[in-house]
């Protein structure tokens, strides 16, 4: 049986930054602390290996301007690269979808796992767009991450509660942390675009 790894993602309300908190959930400890500027044309995240920013763990940037489907280029503090992300803009229509590849290997797809809860949460969405009053969306989303036969490779789940927190699990071994942790901040940050 593969060993899992499981970490809490919390994200820290401020005006002008988002901020995540990622600790380790055996024992609490924090594992990373990520920033992302709000309204930067390319996006571009730095994870910390603690709140008091001394050592870089990881960051991921944009490989263009904002875009519906933008690539995301994962690095390590030396700047090699780990891996990259993308949205599926097209499949992210009805359930938000995502691919994830680690070095030169084949990407594994990262998906909505309820498809009832993708549409109900695409309608309250719309409500909000038209409506003059915002909208809470209700709804908490699930995201599993499979190779193609189905084995998986991570999982993010969101808790019900004020703030945005998700428990992250990693269930291959072979799954650089650094990338799981980056993908798991980007599916916060960049969600909704």
């Amino acid at each position: 049986m593969q060993q899992m790894t499981e970490f809490l993602l919390a994200q820290k309300i401020t005006p002008l930054v988002n901020r995540y908190v990622i600790t380790d959930l055996s024992g609490g400890d924090v594992v990373a602390f990520a920033e992302q500027k709000r309204m930067k044309l390319k996006e571009q995240v730095t994870l910390w290996t603690g709140e008091d920013r001394a050592e870089v763990l990881v960051g991921f940037q944009a490989r263009q301007i904002i875009d519906f489907g933008a690539t995301y280029d994962v690095t390590g503090p030396d700047g090699a690269p780990i891996g990259n992300f993308r949205k599926d803009g097209k499949a992210s229509l009805l359930r938000s979808t995502w691919h994830l590849a680690q070095g030169d290997g084949p990407s594994v797809r990262g998906r909505e796992r309820s498809l009832g809860i993708a549409l109900a949460r695409r309608a309250v969405e719309l409500a909000d767009a038209v409506l003059p009053i915002p909208v809470p969306v209700p709804f908490v989303y699930h995201f599993d991450f499979a190779r193609d036969g189905g084995e998986p490779v991570m999982s993010m789940e969101r808790k019900w509660g004020l703030r945005d927190r998700y428990a992250v699990r990693i269930q291959d071994p072979g799954l650089d942390r650094r990338l799981a942790l980056s993908m798991a901040v980007a599916m916060d940050a960049l969600q909704s675009r």
